[in-house]
């Protein structure tokens, strides 16, 4: 295996405006990682969805989000309204494929006691299955609420960006499986620039509220391995509009601690010395 840091960051860029909902990369992602079935084929009763959101039995997963405005605020072809009455009600889905976003700032690795969770030469986050220990700890530090205990064994699961199909040279199995390249596999710094032109491009074919989130190496996880182009504002597909590492007090914590143990075992020293008077 080769070492960290000695090859470009391979990352994922999902661009929303292209999907179909076919799903073909949550089956691609089951088929190749042998991930289980999360509850059958049932639709949840919400959305044409049967999924719902990411865990352990669900890598990725493709929301289905249906909106009703006036067609005119809603800025691209929609059911229902006429062009000649864009201020009557319209419909339009916005689809798009979740997945780990593989954190510049990874919490989960933070916590991890084990070392399960490790960033390969790839720059990405794998959970080993062989050293978890289903202590849970990297569940609630991930601000994008991914990672989840499988209930069968107890232990993490998440997707690995098809760390296998990498090393053999191949690209992650949804990003193949997709028929429109909706879901796009590469070198991240090429991504990026991939994307602010696409993001460029509808712009200027009018469809001004497309924007990036998750590219920016400044934002509070330092910038996403998989990052995405929105149609619409993050909270809509689910996204934490300002996801921040959540361990990024630790060392100011730890450093409190330690001046406050300080601190305490001071005390005691100078009320033993004193009794002994």
């Amino acid at each position: 295996m080769a070492e960290y840091g000695t090859q470009p960051r391979m990352g994922f860029f999902t661009d929303t405006s292209v999907c179909i909902g076919c799903k073909a990369c949550e089956v691609a992602c089951k088929e190749w990682n042998g991930v289980p079935e999360a509850g059958g084929l049932d639709l949840l009763g919400m959305s044409y969805d049967n999924t719902g959101d990411l865990g352990s039995n669900t890598w990725r997963h493709v929301a289905f989000i249906e909106q009703q405005k006036p067609a005119v605020e809603l800025g691209m072809p929609t059911i229902g309204a006429p062009e000649q009455h864009p201020e009557e009600p319209g419909v339009r889905w916005l689809m798009s494929s979740d997945v780990c976003k593989h954190c510049t700032h990874a919490a989960c690795l933070d916590v991890c006691p084990t070392g399960a969770l490790f960033r390969t030469e790839f720059d990405t986050v794998v959970v080993q299955q062989d050293i978890c220990n289903g202590c849970g700890y990297c569940v609630p530090a991930c601000p994008y609420g991914v990672i989840e205990k499988r209930e069968s064994d107890g232990r993490a699961f998440k997707c690995t960006l098809c760390y296998d199909r990498l090393g053999a040279g191949l690209e992650p199995a949804c990003a193949k499986a997709c028929p429109t390249d909706s879901i796009q596999f590469g070198e991240l710094d090429e991504l990026r620039e991939r994307a602010a032109a696409r993001v460029e491009t509808l712009h200027e074919t009018g469809v001004p509220e497309a924007r990036l989130y998750g590219h920016d190496p400044n934002d509070g996880v330092g910038g996403d391995g998989a990052f995405f182009l929105l149609l619409d504002e993050p909270e809509v597909y689910g996204f934490p509009p300002d996801p921040v590492v959540t361990t990024r007090d630790l060392p100011q914590m730890w450093k409190r601690a330690a001046t406050t143990a300080a601190g305490v075992a001071a005390a005691l020293v100078v009320s033993f010395l004193g009794r002994r008077r």
